[in-house]
């Protein structure tokens, strides 16, 4: 049976993740795949209970090598019972964040050396990676924009500078020039413009996948 492929996305806070990602379902059922649909910290109820953890702002003082042991023990129950099954049964899975995720924001503190974060990588998934990633970018100015004009009240990530997300966009881009399996896609554009870009990424994908 041939594996499933892993496609991941990410961002920075309203960058229009949920929204896209969802739209990237859409291309694909269209494409003949039904893919499961994800997301991280989350995909399990473990999962889920440490994503309220993290995101709370009444753990605003938690360490950060505490905070990212969290989300690799969450990510390895994600792998073990939803995402790895699915691959292997030949199901595609489209995550909203992965690994990538925890590597850019740690940066963002600065806090955890990328060294530890390898570590506990080659410890969690060693042999997985995503076939492909879609990094949505936008400024950050946009994103803190954004994220405050929803007048939804903010989580513990949410509520950090503009300082911080500069670090983070930053080593996104980094990863984006360095990992053949990035594809930056400019959100800061209609949405129209934004989708014409990715079914231009998901009819190559889906073609090289015959």
């Amino acid at each position: 049976m041939t594996r499933g492929r892993f496609i991941t996305v990410e961002g920075l806070e309203a960058a229009g993740k949920s929204t896209h990602t969802g739209y990237l379902a859409e291309l694909l059922r269209d494409g003949g795949i039904d893919p499961v649909v994800t997301r991280e910290p989350g995909g399990t109820a473990f999962a889920e209970q440490v994503r309220q953890l993290v995101l709370d702002c009444k753990n605003a003082g938690i360490d950060p090598l505490a905070e990212s042991l969290l989300m690799f023990a969450a990510r390895r129950q994600h792998l073990k019972d939803t995402i790895e099954p699915a691959l292997s049964e030949g199901t595609w899975v489209r995550c909203e964040r992965v690994t990538d995720a925890t590597v850019a924001y740690q940066r963002g503190a600065p806090a955890v050396p990328e060294t530890t974060l390898g570590r506990l990588v080659e410890l969690v998934h060693p042999q997985l990676q995503p076939d492909l990633t879609i990094y949505l970018d936008v400024p950050v100015a946009v994103s803190l924009r954004r994220t405050r004009a929803r007048g939804e009240e903010l989580d513990r990530i949410e509520t950090e500078g503009a300082k911080f997300f500069d670090r983070v966009r930053t080593t996104y881009l980094r990863m984006g020039r360095e990992l053949p399996r990035f594809r930056l896609v400019d959100s800061d554009r209609p949405s129209k413009d934004v989708r014409r870009d990715l079914n231009g990424i998901m009819r190559e994908l889906l073609e090289s996948a015959r």
